[in-house]
Order: structure tokens, then C-alpha cells, then sequence
């Protein structure tokens, strides 16, 4: 089997050809995607018709996999999520002023999966199972590639800190939403690096996005603003590539490294069906003692 890989954009995100994922594939094969995964942070492979177990198959060759929260409705109890809406007890669209649509708004905002988890997430995987002709475009951002295009100075500046990431923060953000309490008891505020090193290639990168509420040792507001800043340093049009979505299209990407949003679409008319799996990282990234460790 020979992959073919295909940039997408000048700093990272590239086009895999050559395998079919849906299929059993060799050890060999898993570590050339993780070597190219590591290489440009963002994978996408075209016509690959998974279905939840194929896809929960191939995603734990990458390592655990994280469970879902809680449970939502057309939900099971499997490490796969359902990012719809459609009500799958009924095949119809969810109504514009339901819960899970409201929520599912929240993915707009740039953010990281998991990262308001102890151990962060590794990679996440979504399949485009059915896509609207419009819209529902996934944007993803190099917090790697606009670390290395900062000052030295403004670098060695983010060097050590520490910042609290919340879920409870994020989800107050979206207007009309009030996560549910059985959520917010599983996952309490966490403390991440804000600066982590890719073990692999020994790339840099900041760690920030919508989960990230505060720098500890800061004044509140001086944390924010600079979190901030640093989302928006990463989406800078030059750092950004638009994943414009075919059915069975599947992408994968690196959230040690990136962080990515969702688009708006005309949902009280089109469907839109995408799984994902996500898969757990390694972690804490912050010592006992409170202090910012240099890993993945």
C-alpha cells in the first residue's frame, strides 16, 4: 500500500490517497498516518463510506478512545459521537429552537476537542456521512504554524504559563444554553500548558481556543485577553484551511496543535449527519506541583 499525500495549504492540512480506511489496515500503514499527521496536523481522505463500528475500529488504532459526556437523543452508549440534526428516533430535523441544535452552535467558536479534559485529547475523527449542498464547512487553524511565525521574545513569553480550561466556561458563552449538570459534574476546571512541544518532530506550538478561560497567576482579564489573542493570531487567513464537505468525506486532525469550527448552514432544511471519534491523549500537562510540562 502507498500513500499519496497532497498539500492543502501552504503552513499544514494535506490530501491522503491510496487506502482504504474502511478496511483493515497494517501497523505499518497506522504509523505513516501518524507520521503524516504529525507533519501537517490536519489528514483528509476522500470516499470513505464508514459505519460506526468500522469507524470506531480504525479510530482505535490510534489509541483509547474518549467516551461521550452523556446521552443525547439517537445516541448510544459507544465512544462515537453524533454532531446532527436530525432526530434519528424520528428521521426528522430537530426544530431551530431545540437543545441539542443550540448547543451544537458552541462549535462555531474556535476551540480544541477535550482540552477541558485532565488528559487532552490526541486526535479527533469526523466522517461526512450525509452534508448539506451548502455550508457546514469545518475551518481548522495552525496554533503551530503562528507560534513559529511569532517574535522570539513573545514566544519565550508564553514559556511556562499555565491556563484553567473550562467547560462550563465555554458553554456559557452560547447564547440560550445551560449544560446539563450530569456534564459539568464530569468534567471540573482543568489546568493546561499554554505552550506544548510535539514529541515526534519537536515542533512547537500555543494551546488555546474556546475552552480556555484563564492564565493562572494573572489578573482574570489580562489571562482572557491574551488567550484571545492567541486564537486570533492562529486564525489568521494564511494560517486557516476551509474543509468544504463531500459525503463519506473523513478528516482527521491533531488537536495537540490545532483548533477548528464549525460553519453555519441552513439547518431547519438540510440535513447534516457526521460521526466522530476522538482519541484520548497523553497527559496531565501540567505537573503536581502546577508547573507547564513539555509534552504532546
Amino acid at each position: 500500500m502507498v500513500l499519496t499525500i497532497r498539500k492543502l495549504a501552504d503552513h499544514f492540512a494535506a490530501e491522503i490517497g491510496g487506502v482504504d480506511l474502511t478496511e483493515p489496515i497494517n501497523d505499518a500503514t497506522v504509523a505513516a498516518l501518524q507520521s503524516a499527521l504529525d507533519d501537517h496536523s490536519v489528514l483528509v481522505f476522500r470516499d470513505q463510506p464508514f459505519e460506526d463500528d468500522s469507524q470506531i475500529v480504525f479510530s482505535s488504532r490510534f489509541g483509547p478512545l474518549e467516551n461521550m459526556l452523556y446521552k443525547r437523543e439517537g445516541d448510544g452508549n459507544q465512544p462515537i459521537s453524533n454532531i446532527t440534526n436530525v432526530d434519528f428516533r424520528t428521521d426528522e430535523l430537530f426544530p431551530s429552537s431545540h437543545p441539542r441544535l443550540i448547543a451544537n452552535s458552541g462549535n462555531e467558536m474556535w476551540h480544541t476537542d477535550s482540552s477541558f479534559k485532565p488528559v487532552p485529547a490526541y486526535c479527533s475523527m469526523l466522517s461526512g456521512r450525509e452534508v448539506p449542498p451548502v455550508g457546514g464547512d469545518t475551518q481548522f487553524a495552525s496554533c503551530r504554524s503562528a507560534y513559529e511565525s511569532m517574535p522570539e521574545a513573545e514566544q519565550l513569553r508564553l514559556d511556562g504559563l499555565v491556563a484553567e480550561h473550562n467547560y462550563a466556561w465555554s458553554r456559557g458563552k452560547v447564547p440560550g444554553y445551560t449544560p446539563a449538570p450530569e456534564a459539568l459534574a464530569q468534567v471540573p476546571p482543568v489546568r493546561h500548558a499554554v505552550v506544548r512541544t510535539n514529541p515526534g518532530n519537536g515542533r512547537k506550538n500555543f494551546y488555546s481556543g474556546a475552552h480556555a478561560s484563564h492564565i493562572i497567576g494573572w489578573p482574570v482579564e489580562k489571562g482572557r485577553k491574551l488567550l484571545e489573542d492567541l486564537v486570533s493570531t492562529a486564525a489568521q487567513p494564511k494560517f486557516v484551511y476551509a474543509h468544504k464537505w463531500r459525503q463519506y468525506d473523513f478528516v482527521i486532525w491533531d488537536n495537540r496543535c490545532v483548533l477548528h469550527r464549525g460553519t453555519a448552514f441552513e439547518s431547519d432544511k438540510c440535513r447534516r449527519v457526521m460521526r466522530r471519534t476522538t482519541v484520548a491523549g497523553v497527559g496531565p500537562t501540567v505537573s503536581e506541583a502546577g508547573e507547564a510540562l513539555a509534552v504532546a
